[in-house]
């Protein structure tokens, strides 16, 4: 692939545009906002002017519900071979490229699984789609220099291609992606309004839980409009578990022993298949995610200091799993939670500790005696540490 065109300019196309350019791609970044255009331009994305001939290859960066319209608009003035989108839907995009009278021989679906909480083009980032999952929806009518380019695309933003058919694809993401997106921003809605007494109280769970509500509302309106059908379905079973917790929590304050034992069953039945749930996504170098216990360090808020603990850990040759930061309002420190595999966290709690770090103590693991508890520091040295 030597040209590319990438028609809309937001975070998902400005990264793709950031992608290929770096990878020596001449891409023309076309934009109804000329003013988005011009950022993604000046970001290094690419020229924002219109090819003198026909690209390899086009990229739809445009909502689910102008897919088709764009696609047979792009067609016409041919601007490229063949044409991909990144719509997070793929069902309804697909039977619009028919109505509104495109070739779909030379049109394949596809949908990057990356994104952030942040939208726009100076959210975009070159690196967004390494090793992330990328799907892509060949119709039957797709044809096999299209399907080549698509894949070359992926390969070229350093994602992995999964082929999948537009109905399976829009049922995963609607359980993956949408309805989360959906209870993310309803919880967040919970806390308008609250008093600023709660609101401290906030950690980082309630953070994790959250995050994803930050995304733009005309944007989501749009995905879960084409993605409705399937999104209701997972939400109507997430009612029907909350409308059973209700119940179960009601009993749990009842009189009659009998009530509360009920309760009790509800609801530990439920956090149960909570973990059973969690523990089938896929880790990043396994089939599951890890056993993983949390070396949770208190670091000073000034700069370097978090670098300086990821230096000192690697050096032990710790792997990190994940990790997540907790701010304390109006504290000049923060509390990095490092989440290491269950036979590494002790090891990297006493080797940290020893190097002046301030380690809270490591959770026991069950049935694991190499993560038996670390003793805590003693006050002085904590404060030194600190």
């Amino acid at each position: 692939m030597r040209t590319a065109a990438v028609v809309g300019t937001g975070l998902i196309g400005t990264s793709v545009a950031l992608a290929l350019t770096r990878r020596g791609v001449r891409v023309h970044l076309l934009d109804a906002d000329e003013s988005a255009a011009r950022t993604a331009e000046s970001l290094g994305a690419g020229v924002c002017r219109m090819p003198d001939g026909t690209v390899d290859l086009a990229v739809l960066a445009v909502p689910p519900g102008r897919v088709g319209r764009v696609l047979a608009d792009k067609q016409a003035c041919g601007l490229a071979r063949s044409y991909t989108d990144v719509s997070s839907v793929q069902a309804g995009p697909q039977a619009e490229v028919v109505a509104c009278g495109a070739d779909p021989a030379r049109f394949i679906g596809g949908h990057p699984m990356a994104g952030r909480e942040r939208s726009g083009p100076l959210a975009a980032c070159a690196t967004l789609f390494e090793d992330r999952p990328w799907v892509l929806t060949p119709c039957p009518a797709t044809n096999r220099e299209t399907l080549n380019r698509a894949l070359e695309l992926v390969a070229l933003c350093g994602a992995t291609p999964v082929l999948m058919e537009a109905p399976a694809h829009d049922r995963a993401v609607a359980v993956v992606s949408h309805a989360p997106h959906v209870v993310a921003a309803l919880m967040a809605a919970r806390l308008i309004g609250i008093e600023d007494d709660a609101s401290r109280l906030a950690g980082q769970g309630l953070r994790d839980v959250v995050r994803i509500a930050g995304g733009d509302p005309r944007l989501w309106t749009d995905i879960l409009a084409a993605n409705a059908g399937a999104v209701a379905d997972v939400l109507a079973e997430l009612a029907d578990d909350l409308s059973t917790t209700v119940v179960a929590l009601r009993a749990l304050t009842s009189a009659d022993p009998a009530d509360r034992a009920l309760g009790d069953r509800l609801v530990s039945g439920l956090l149960a298949r909570g973990v059973e749930g969690r523990a089938g996504l896929p880790g990043k170098h396994s089939d599951v995610l890890p056993v993983c216990v949390p070396v949770r360090v208190l670091i000073g808020d000034q700069p370097g200091e978090l670098a300086r603990l990821l230096a000192a850990t690697s050096e032990l040759g710790v792997n990190i799993e994940d990790m997540s930061i907790d701010h304390s309002p109006g504290s000049p420190s923060g509390l990095v939670e490092l989440a290491v595999t269950a036979t590494s966290a002790t090891h990297l709690a006493q080797r940290l500790r020893a190097d002046g770090w301030n380690v809270q103590r490591v959770p026991a693991v069950l049935g694991d005696r190499s993560t038996a508890p670390v003793p805590a520091p003693d006050p002085e040295t904590a404060a030194t540490a600190a």
